[in-house]
């Protein structure tokens, strides 16, 4: 490559890559489509090699283009970084800060902590990725991120909040139409909420216990849906401690027998620490999620 390859044409090339055509592409950059196909053949000059083929279903990346989107992505993630710093004096409460969380944790737990936090820095911009794909943040894809597992990056600083208790509950409609199950055996005959495809999490509530797919009424990889089930009364279910504590409807399930806790952790790259406003959102955030681990 001979360097005349920028970020606006590789902005270009990912547009491409994800909408599968020039004029999808064009109108989610804000471009006219000329101009991002001159962008894609400027970047296939620069590089030697044709990025796109033709198909009737529109542009068929090639194996070369399939290769260069985890480059991309992280020119991406470091031209975003390099915006939300340019947004605000780094000893000043002001500017954006950008925040990853669990699809579960930023719908369920986050919205108060930030509404909050809002309150104290109305000044500071909050960008909220809701993933549970872990980000990585040496590439800065976020400044801060809660997880629900030990972190092994290196340059990171994390700080452990406690554990966040996990069980199983069931609404009293659901409980006055079939009753409460009073061991394993009983959950045989009642509707059990649980996983589709990802078994990880009810395996760590069944603790080795026989827990299959087939077992379930309800099955779903989305926790807000299977909370929302949970709610609806559609059967017995899990969830955190601490979310399930909000809804009084909700009766814990066989406390004493299933159940499970996960650690916690904040963290934030190193080279953040010098930032007032992610220093001010990070301590917001360890405070109210230990408070909340704990409560549960």
């Amino acid at each position: 490559m001979d360097g005349a390859a920028t970020w606006d044409l590789y902005r270009s090339f990912l547009g491409v890559m994800r909408l599968g055509s020039l004029s999808a592409a064009a109108r989610e950059l804000g471009l006219t489509q000329p101009t991002l196909g001159r962008h894609i053949g400027a970047l296939e000059t620069s590089l030697g090699t044709s990025l796109f083929a033709r198909s009737r279903h529109g542009l068929a990346p090639t194996p070369v283009a399939l290769a260069l989107v985890p480059h991309a992505e992280a020119m991406e993630a470091a031209a975003a970084a390099l915006k939300r710093a340019a947004s605000g004096e780094a000893d000043e409460p002001a500017g954006a800060v950008r925040l990853t969380a669990s699809n579960f944790i930023g719908a369920e737990v986050l919205p108060f902590i930030l509404a909050e936090f809002r309150e104290r820095h109305p000044a500071i911009a909050l960008e909220l990725v809701l993933s549970d794909r872990t980000q990585d943040l040496s590439r800065r894809d976020a400044d801060i991120a809660v997880r629900m597992i030990r972190p092994s990056q290196k340059a990171l600083v994390a700080k452990r909040l406690g554990q966040v208790r996990i069980g199983l509950y069931a609404h009293r409609r659901y409980i006055a139409r079939r009753g409460v199950p009073r061991s394993l055996d009983d959950l045989a005959g009642h509707d059990i909420i649980g996983f589709d495809r990802d078994s990880s999490a009810l395996r760590a509530l069944g603790q080795g216990l026989p827990i299959t797919r087939e077992m379930f009424a309800l099955r779903t990889d989305d926790s807000a849906a299977q909370l929302a089930a949970l709610c609806a009364g559609f059967g017995i279910g899990a969830c955190q401690a601490g979310v399930a504590a909000r809804n009084p409807d909700l009766v814990p399930v066989l406390a004493g027998t299933v159940g499970f806790k996960l650690e916690m952790w904040l963290v934030m790259h190193e080279d953040l620490k010098g930032s007032r406003r992610v220093r001010l959102l990070f301590d917001h955030l360890a405070a109210a999620l230990k408070a909340y681990a704990a409560a549960g």
